[in-house]
């Protein structure tokens, strides 16, 4: 083969090399920036493989007269659509509420002005704690 030819060669495979690294490079870089470092919405909404809700994050607006706070609450649904947990704050202060299957028991733990954790067991007793 010719000295000049192979000279040729060389310099071409150099320089595509030199090309693929430089792609490789910006893909690199494109991928990194191009998620997001933050997720803004109203609200957000997790569903299964057939459409149904089974999480939520919502801000539900306060009312204007002041008896109800701006709140955002959390929300986990079971396959029924029923809310199972329920974990919300508002300025007014919080509160988790842990849902039993379908007896009726629950447990609602609340740090407002008066803090307490009320449960009701399935046989409808309700005992409620308060310090």
């Amino acid at each position: 083969m010719n000295t000049k030819l192979q000279r040729v060669l060389i310099a071409l495979t150099l320089v595509n090399l030199v090309v693929l690294t430089l792609l490789l490079t910006q893909t690199k870089a494109a991928e990194s920036h191009s998620t997001a470092p933050v997720l803004r919405g109203r609200a957000l909404e997790i569903v299964d493989e057939n459409g149904n809700v089974r999480a939520t994050i919502q801000l539900i607006p306060g009312r204007t007269d002041g008896t109800f706070p701006e709140t955002v609450i959390l929300r986990l649904i079971d396959a029924k659509g029923k809310p199972l947990v329920k974990i919300g704050g508002s300025t007014q202060g919080s509160a988790l509420s842990l849902v039993g299957d379908n007896d009726g028991t629950y447990v609602v733990l609340k740090a407002e002005a008066d803090a307490s954790l009320k449960m009701l067991n399935k046989n409808g007793k309700e005992q409620v704690i308060k310090p």
